[in-house]
């Protein structure tokens, strides 16, 4: 495990950033600012913070899933960019045509976004297999959730990758709910991480809740698969504090369960780590939270202003 107080910092920072920015999006939500599908990332964001914290986004890559918006911050895409996709403006990352699923930064090597359930997992392998063909030295990280494990698309992946010994770690994002069903009642097992196994690789369960056991595991698998090319799968479970989207009330689980979880919270998990190592203390912390506060807001402030995209501009970037 690390132990690096400048890293801790910037887990902490990002972390703060995605939480204060997903919440302003829900505000905004609810103002009627931001329409079509939203999926937030509260609860989540040491997944994808830790992740993605432990690349080289020189030459690593992401591609995720529908709940996208925290991969998007961590991979360092400007806050006013998510923000205006969100808000359908042409400032956006995807000029607006996109919205909440199809965040996109080619220049940070974030890939998307993806609005299929499992759609993003090939394209993930074709970037793998890029890196693979031109010999280069990255990483692919391919997020999905727990509902796209049971995909025709993930299992083709997988033991295309294996087959080829492409440079990719299958993340699957466990937060116990596909849309509103316990990921139990819908799995043979209830250890995903084994997914991996009958196309011989190695799978780990890891603890989504602990930011620095995510960036810990992820920089260890990352650092051997450049040395020795071949696919890596972790199962990282994590929890969702709101719905499966911005329209789902989330009834289907317990006060109790809720509660437990948020006991949890990663963000707390590591402030008090670090206070408790005299490494912060309280007006530090809200220094570092006014700030991902600030920012959340010039990003919406950013986003109001910009204009819609323009009418002519509705058949530009289609191929077809």
């Amino acid at each position: 495990m690390i132990n690096d107080k400048k890293i801790f910092l910037t887990l902490l920072a990002d972390m703060l950033l995605v939480r204060r920015f997903e919440e302003l999006v829900a505000r905004m939500y609810g103002l009627r600012k931001i329409g079509g599908f939203c999926h937030l990332y509260i609860g989540e964001e040491a997944v994808a913070v830790g992740a993605i914290s432990s690349l080289d986004l020189k030459t690593d890559y992401v591609i995720a899933a529908y709940r996208d918006h925290g991969h998007a911050l961590a991979c360092g895409m400007d806050p006013g960019a998510v923000m205006a996709e969100l808000y359908g403006k042409e400032t956006g990352c995807s000029k607006g045509k996109g919205g909440s699923m199809h965040m996109y930064d080619a220049g940070k090597h974030m890939f998307g976004g993806n609005g299929i359930v499992g759609g993003q997992i090939p394209v993930a392998a074709g970037l793998a297999f890029k890196i693979a063909y031109r010999e280069e030295k990255g990483v692919v990280l391919c997020f999905f959730g727990d509902g796209a494990i049971h995909q025709g698309s993930f299992h083709e992946s997988v033991n295309l990758a294996k087959i080829y010994n492409l440079p990719i770690i299958f993340i699957c994002e466990n937060n116990q709910y596909g849309m509103g069903t316990d990921f139990r009642r819908v799995s043979a097992i209830d250890d995903l991480s084994a997914m991996g196994k009958s196309y011989g690789i190695d799978g780990k369960q890891v603890n989504g809740m602990d930011v620095l056991e995510v960036y810990s595991e992820v920089k260890k698998l990352s650092d051997e698969i450049k040395k020795k090319p071949g696919p890596g799968f972790l199962e990282i479970k994590t929890y969702r504090y709101k719905g499966h989207s911005m329209s789902d009330p989330a009834k289907y689980r317990t006060k109790e369960e809720l509660a437990e979880y948020r006991q949890r919270d990663p963000i707390e998990l590591l402030k008090v780590r670090m206070i408790d190592a005299g490494q912060l203390d309280e007006a530090e912390y809200k220094k570092m939270d006014d700030k991902a506060k600030k920012i959340s807001q010039d990003a919406a402030d950013f986003a109001e202003s910009s204009a819609q995209p323009a009418l002519d501009e509705i058949y530009s970037d289609i191929f077809a």
